[in-house]
């Protein structure tokens, strides 16, 4: 291999990076009574010392890599007594394969060093996520909520049958796997940050990735920990602040002309909605120091509870387009609200390229884009039923109230 700029690159990643493991574990081992065996300097000379075989070749490469190996080994047999981790020994080398690649990527290999560096950095919060956050029915969830991505989503077929020919069992595992997820990280965030504010932030990032099913997930929740219900609630109303958020962004896309007549309903809505959480929020502020139930007394998600979501979404989807094959394309108001009941964001799609192409005139198209938002308002009330009563009373009032601030912004600025 010739050396020429991107091998300088390379050189650089390999010491930068191995300087930064090194570093890291240092500091880390610092309060261990025999020291460190490797600190900064091994660390960044490891890094070198592959960058620099990997300059010479293959044979070059595998010599200094055994000699990274024995290195290892004998610090691991002079550690074990006090230290039987292996985490040291493995991150040399690492750094020594990462030095490796950094000649033929730099960019990936600094990449991973940050990684390296920021999981071993991280000793103490996996730590305590595994010993206070992650028991034996937690583990048990998380492995099924894997299997369920990796092993039955890739095998469902992605394509649609049925009378309309609408339902797709891909998207709709989809979902299942959406509510798993977004309660799973509402339990995470409850576990780690506390009761009000880990679902809030739940909430919030769920909301980015479905609305309707961070209500239901939230809705599991609230079943589950009626003390936490009113975060719960605040928590489901938040997430409509990031469908306003998307909305935005598609409508900016697309066609601006649409976004700036829809500008007043969506910013009364993402008002709305904000208030209307905060107050929530404030009035869990006193359940947010109770002291949460014990590790394994609570899931972090039902699979039934997802299932019984998707297939309120599958009848919603069945509803939808036989709403439009009886009315037909002809109505755009009908064919909104057939739409947004099942998905505001791809009836806001459809509705700005129709205004983007000048098929729509922008004045229909807000009227048009305010019924999909308010169908769809339907969706998560039905949605939040798996909640219990008064959990579903107070989703339907604070939808209400958001509904209430499109319908008024449309009509004063219409």
């Amino acid at each position: 291999m010739e050396f020429d700029g991107a091998s300088l690159s390379g050189f650089l990643a390999a010491i930068g990076g191995g300087l930064l493991v090194g570093v890291e574990r240092e500091r880390s081992q610092a309060a261990s009574a025999a020291g460190a065996a490797a600190g900064v300097r091994t660390f960044t000379l490891a890094g070198l010392l592959g960058a620099v075989g990997s300059l010479l070749g293959a044979v070059a490469l595998a010599i200094a890599g055994v000699a990274i190996v024995a290195l290892a080994l004998s610090s691991y047999q002079l550690s074990r007594r006090h230290d039987p981790g292996l985490t040291s020994e493995l991150a040399l080398v690492a750094t020594f394969l990462l030095g490796a690649l950094a000649l033929a990527a730099p960019q990936v290999a600094a990449a991973l060093f940050v990684a390296m560096a920021a999981l071993l950095a991280s000793k103490q919060t996996l730590h305590r996520f595994t010993h206070q956050v992650l028991g034996d029915a937690e583990l048990a969830d998380l492995l099924l909520l894997a299997a369920s991505v990796l092993i039955v989503l890739p095998l469902l077929p992605d394509r649609t049958f049925g009378p309309f020919d609408v339902l797709n069992p891909r998207k709709l595992w989809l979902l299942v796997v959406l509510v798993m997820a977004i309660n799973a990280a509402g339990y995470v965030a409850l576990r780690a940050i506390g009761g009000n504010r880990g679902m809030l932030l739940a909430g919030l990032l769920g909301g980015f990735v479905s609305s309707t099913a961070t209500i239901g997930g939230m809705g599991q929740r609230a079943r589950a920990m009626p003390t936490l219900r009113r975060s719960a609630v605040a928590a489901a109303l938040l997430s409509n602040v990031a469908t306003v958020i998307q909305l935005a962004l598609i409508l900016a896309a697309l066609s601006p002309p649409l976004l700036r007549a829809f500008a007043p309903p969506l910013l009364a809505a993402g008002v709305v909605a904000a208030v209307v959480a905060l107050l929530f929020a404030l009035r869990a502020r006193g359940n947010s120091g109770e002291a949460l139930p014990p590790i394994g007394s609570t899931r972090p998600f039902d699979l039934g509870h997802a299932l019984l979501f998707a297939a309120i979404v599958a009848v919603a989807l069945f509803a939808a387009a036989a709403l439009k094959h009886w009315i037909g394309d002809g109505g755009v108001l009908a064919a909104a609200a057939a739409s947004g009941l099942a998905d505001v964001h791809a009836a806001a799609v459809s509705i700005g390229q129709l205004t983007a192409t000048n098929t729509l005139a922008v004045p229909e198209a807000t009227l048009a884009l305010a019924i999909a938002f308010i169908t769809n308002s339907v969706m998560k009330c039905v949605a939040a039923l798996g909640g219990g009563f008064a959990y579903a009373r107070s989703i339907l009032l604070g939808v209400a109230l958001i509904d209430v601030a499109v319908i008024a912004a449309l009509l004063l600025w219409r």
